[in-house]
């Protein structure tokens, strides 16, 4: 049977008459009986997880309460309806409407994915919306996710990510050859090119591995996250800074059909949704990051390590080629690494001046 677009069922169900009804019937669409749509979000998180699950669930209330119950979005967990990396084409075929999610769990489709969640040595949190808001970012997003059926917009930022659990501190560079890390999108491969083997688990599966020896060391997101996973039972040395993730974006895809059916008001309610969970997340991170770093290390004997300078100077060169090389795949990542660098360079002196400015000011020994 050729498949239909929901608009079609829309069609089919106002003739009414048996042969309507029978169309209606066999075909396991969302319900859209009197302007009320029932939806599917997968995501890539375990149910309900601090910060990252709860996202996806806030998201999907605020549209809820938004439209006043007209569009309510039921969320998966990780594995619930599809697995955690299989989200992407569940809603690109029609089997979910949405997902949550990280958009370089996708690179596997195209290299640009990568820049619309993070890149080492990238954009921080502020510098990524001012891209993807006020720089060309959305546009070039968004022909990107349509060849795949997709409209996707920012729902969530994690802000800037420690570098990662060890098992034995990183001293040089000699360190990273053998290593076996969990490290996703770019950055893990510029440690595959540092000599470690690098590899991308979903969540729920990164404790275990790191438990039983089948990986030395992983990244996951931050103090907060990183401290309900239990990484430090396993695993005590905490790197900083966190390169290969300065600001995580995280994303809300939904199937381009589903998007093209909602009313100008909706569309208009349904980002505006997803922008005050960019801006609400970040902020819980950026509180709960803190109290759980002292916890880590006052009760559980956590020990941080900064990465060595050295390593930290042949990291920044290696990101650089990755990027180019990820850039040379194809004319459209081109386009979007071009915008992105663009943005990079606009943005970098104001952040040095301002920001990175104010930090080195505040840090100065003065009792206050």
């Amino acid at each position: 049977m050729t498949k239909l677009k929901r608009r079609d069922i829309l069609k089919g169900a106002a003739l009414g008459g048996a042969a309507g009804l029978a169309v209606a019937s066999t075909l396991p669409a969302p319900a859209y009986a009197k302007g009320r749509q029932k939806l599917k979000m997968v995501t890539t998180w375990p149910k309900n997880y601090p910060g990252l699950g709860m996202m996806a669930e806030r998201t999907a209330k605020r549209i809820k309460d938004m439209t006043e119950g007209r569009i309510d979005v039921r969320v998966y967990g990780a594995g619930e309806l599809v697995p955690p990396f299989e989200c992407f084409d569940a809603v690109a075929n029609g089997t979910a409407d949405m997902y949550h999610g990280a958009e370089y769990y996708w690179q596997g489709k195209s290299k640009g994915f990568n820049f619309f969640t993070a890149v080492p040595f990238g954009l921080s949190a502020t510098e990524m919306n001012a891209w993807v808001f006020h720089g060309g970012g959305q546009e070039l997003w968004d022909k990107l996710s349509a060849r795949f059926g997709i409209k996707a917009f920012s729902a969530g930022n994690t802000g800037v990510q420690m570098g990662g659990w060890f098992r034995k501190p990183i001293t040089s560079l000699e360190d990273f050859k053998g290593l076996k890390i969990r490290m996703p999108g770019l950055g893990g491969e510029v440690y595959r090119r540092l000599g470690a083997a690098a590899v991308a688990l979903p969540g729920g599966e990164i404790f275990p591995a790191l438990q039983s020896g089948a990986i030395d060391a992983t990244e996951w997101v931050g103090p907060w996250n990183d401290m309900a996973f239990g990484f430090y039972k396993v695993a005590k040395y905490y790197s900083w800074p966190g390169f290969h993730e300065p600001g995580s974006t995280l994303a809300l895809g939904i199937n381009l059909d589903v998007w093209n059916e909602f009313s100008k008001a909706d569309k208009v309610m349904i980002e505006t949704a997803c922008k005050a969970e960019d801006n609400y997340s970040l902020a819980e991170y950026n509180m709960l990051n803190g109290r759980s770093l002292k916890q880590l290390i006052e009760k559980h004997d956590v020990q941080l390590m900064r990465m060595p300078d050295e390593a930290l100077a042949k990291i920044g060169e290696i990101s650089g080629q990755v990027l180019r090389e990820a850039a040379a795949e194809s004319t459209e990542v081109n386009d979007i690494y071009q915008s992105f660098m663009a943005a990079r360079g606009e943005v970098s002196e104001w952040s040095r001046i301002s920001d990175q400015a104010y930090w080195e000011a505040r840090g100065l020994p003065y009792n206050f």
